[in-house]
C-alpha cells in the first residue's frame, strides 16, 4: 500500500507540473509575438537606449566604393565622327568610413544629423593603382560646349579661342586619383578668377571630390519613439520637405528613409524608398525574393525596370525630363547644367540602342543589377550592392572647334558600386539578440505546451492502470449453468469436493 500511495503522489505531482507547463506554453503562444514585437520596436528606434543606436550612429559594417572606368580607345576617331570604343578598367576600390555628427534630438520626434564620409584606397581589393592613366571625355570642355550650343556665334568663337589658348581638348588623359578626387584645371582657374561663384567648386575638379571628407547634407528623420509608423522616414533634407530640381511635385518629393535603415516587420508587399542626395531624387526598390544570409532570413529588394524609364514609357517619370532614350535619367539640373545622365551600368535595363551606340558595352543582370538584402523583422540591411553609371552626352557643336565632328552619343564615363556586408562581431551580436533569442522563445512555447500535455497524461494513465486489477478482484466468479451436461470428470470433481475417495472400477 505504501508504494502505491507514493506512486500516486508522484503521478499527481507530475500532472501538476504538466498543467503548469501547458498553461505557461499557452500563455507564451499568446504573449511571445507581442513581446518580440515590443523588443524589436524598442531596439530599432533611434534612441540612445536602443541596441541599434550605436550601429546607426557609426555604421560598423565595412563599406566599399568600387569604381570602374570606361577607357576610351579611339578618341581621335570619335572626333572624326566614328563610333566610340571603350574598355572597362577596374575595379579601383576604396574603403568607405561613415560616422554621424551634430546629432540633435528635436521636440517633434525627429533627430537631425550630418553624416560624414571618407575614402581610403585599398590596393589589395583593386585591379590597378590610382596612378593608372585613363582616357575619357573632358567634362569641362564638352559640357561648356553643350551649354553654348544656342548662344551667338561670336561667343562660341571666343570659347574656342579660350580653350585653345589654355590647351584644353575634348578628351583628356588623367590618373584615376585625379579623376576621382580632383585636379587643377586652367579653365576652372580662369572662370573662378573672372566669374567667381559661377562654378560649384573653387579649386580642383573631380567626380567624387565633393564626397570625400564631407557630408551629403543635413538630414532630419523620425526616431519612431512616439510614432512607430514613421520610423526612419525623412522629415527634411537641408531644411527642405521637397527639392526643386525637377518639373513635377511628385518627382521633387523627398520620400522614404535616408537609405540606412527601414521600418521593421516587412512583408513581400513592402517596398524600399530612400532619398539619395547624389542622385538628387527619391528612389523606390521592390521585393524580389526571400533568402538567407549567414543563417539570417532576408528579403531581397531590387530596382524596378521603371526606375530610370523616360516619361513615355512610365508617365510618373515625366517630371525628370527632358528625356532621351528610356533607361537613363538626365541629372543636369542638379549637376551644374552639365549634360550628365544616370543609369544602370552598361545601360542595363535601358533602350538597347544606347549600348549598341558604343563598342565595348555588355549589359549583364548578374553584374550590373543593384540589390539590397534586409532582415524583414528589423529592417536592417545585411548585404547591399548599389550600382550606378554616370554618362556624358557629347556631340559636335558648330562654331566650337574642340568638338570636331563628334556624332551625338551618350558616352559612359564610369560606373560605381557601393557595397556593404554585415560581418564579424556585429553579425554575431545581431544574430544572437535579434534572431536566435526570438527563435528560442518561439520554439520554447511549443516545447512547453507539448511537455505539459505529455506530463498531464501520466496521472491519467496511472489511475487507469491502478483501477484495473482491483475491479477484476471485486467481481464474483461465475458458476456453471445448471443445465450443463456432466462431463467425464464431473464425478471425480464432485467426490473430491465432498471429501470421499473415489472407488476403483470393478474389473
Amino acid at each position: 500500500m505504501g508504494s502505491r500511495a507514493r506512486a500516486r503522489r508522484v503521478a499527481a505531482a507530475l500532472g501538476l507540473i504538466g498543467l503548469l507547463c501547458a498553461v505557461l506554453g499557452a500563455v507564451m503562444i499568446v504573449m511571445v509575438p507581442t513581446v518580440i514585437r515590443q523588443q524589436v520596436l524598442k531596439n530599432v528606434r533611434i534612441d540612445p537606449s536602443s541596441l541599434s543606436f550605436s550601429m546607426w550612429k557609426e555604421i560598423p559594417v565595412p563599406f566599399y566604393l568600387s569604381a570602374y572606368f570606361f577607357d576610351v580607345i579611339n578618341p581621335n576617331e570619335i572626333l572624326k565622327g566614328e563610333k566610340p570604343q571603350v574598355r572597362e578598367r577596374g575595379p579601383y576600390v576604396y574603403r568607405e568610413f561613415r560616422h554621424k555628427s551634430n546629432i540633435t534630438f528635436n521636440d517633434n520626434d525627429t533627430v537631425s544629423f550630418l553624416e560624414y564620409r571618407s575614402f581610403q584606397f585599398d590596393p589589395a581589393r583593386s585591379r590597378g593603382l590610382e596612378s593608372d592613366y585613363i582616357i575619357m571625355p573632358n567634362i569641362l570642355v564638352l559640357g561648356a560646349a553643350m551649354m553654348m550650343e544656342n548662344k551667338p556665334f561670336a561667343l562660341k568663337l571666343l570659347l574656342t579661342m579660350t580653350l585653345s589658348s589654355l590647351g584644353e581638348r575634348a578628351f583628356m588623359n588623367r590618373t584615376v586619383g585625379e579623376i576621382m578626387w580632383g585636379y587643377e584645371d586652367p579653365l576652372v582657374n580662369l572662370i573662378n578668377k573672372y566669374l567667381p561663384g559661377t562654378l560649384p567648386f573653387s579649386s580642383k575638379f573631380g567626380l567624387f571630390a565633393e564626397l570625400n571628407n564631407s557630408h551629403s547634407g543635413l538630414f532630419t528623420v523620425f526616431t519612431g519613439v512616439r510614432d512607430f509608423s514613421r520610423i526612419h522616414l525623412v522629415d527634411k533634407w537641408n531644411g527642405l520637405s521637397k527639392v526643386n530640381y525637377w518639373h513635377s511635385d511628385q518627382c521633387n518629393m523627398i520620400n522614404g528613409t535616408a537609405g540606412q535603415m527601414w521600418a521593421p516587420f516587412m512583408t513581400p508587399g513592402s517596398s524600399l524608398e530612400f532619398y539619395s542626395p547624389e542622385a538628387c531624387r527619391s528612389m523606390k526598390l521592390i521585393y524580389k525574393e526571400s533568402g538567407m544570409f549567414e543563417g539570417i532570413p532576408t528579403y531581397r529588394f531590387v530596382a524596378p525596370s521603371t526606375l530610370f524609364a523616360n516619361g513615355s514609357v512610365y508617365p510618373p517619370n515625366e517630371g525628370f525630363c527632358p528625356c532621351r532614350e528610356s533607361g537613363i535619367q538626365n541629372v543636369s539640373t542638379c549637376r551644374f547644367n552639365a549634360p550628365l545622365f544616370l543609369s544602370h551600368p552598361h545601360f542595363y535595363n535601358a533602350d538597347p540602342v544606347l549600348a549598341e551606340a558604343v563598342l565595348g558595352l555588355q549589359p549583364d543582370p548578374e553584374k550590373h543589377a543593384l540589390f539590397l538584402d534586409l532582415h524583414p523583422v528589423t529592417g536592417i540591411p545585411m548585404n547591399c550592392s548599389v550600382k550606378l553609371q554616370l554618362s556624358l552626352y557629347i556631340k559636335s557643336i558648330r562654331g566650337i572647334g574642340q568638338t570636331g565632328e563628334i556624332k551625338p552619343v551618350i558616352l559612359p564615363l564610369l560606373w560605381f558600386q557601393e557595397s556593404g556586408t554585415m560581418e564579424g562581431d556585429t553579425l554575431r551580436s545581431f544574430y544572437i539578440q535579434l534572431v536566435l533569442m526570438p527563435k528560442v522563445l518561439q520554439y520554447s512555447q511549443y516545447v512547453l505546451l507539448a511537455l505539459g500535455c505529455a506530463l498531464l497524461l501520466i496521472p491519467i494513465v496511472h489511475q487507469l492502470r491502478s483501477q484495473g486489477p482491483e475491479d477484476a478482484k471485486s467481481q464474483p466468479s461465475q458458476a456453471a449453468p445448471p443445465d450443463q451436461h456432466p462431463g467425464p470428470c464431473t464425478p471425480l470433481l464432485q467426490d473430491s469436493l465432498s471429501g470421499q475417495q473415489p472407488t476403483s472400477p470393478k474389473a
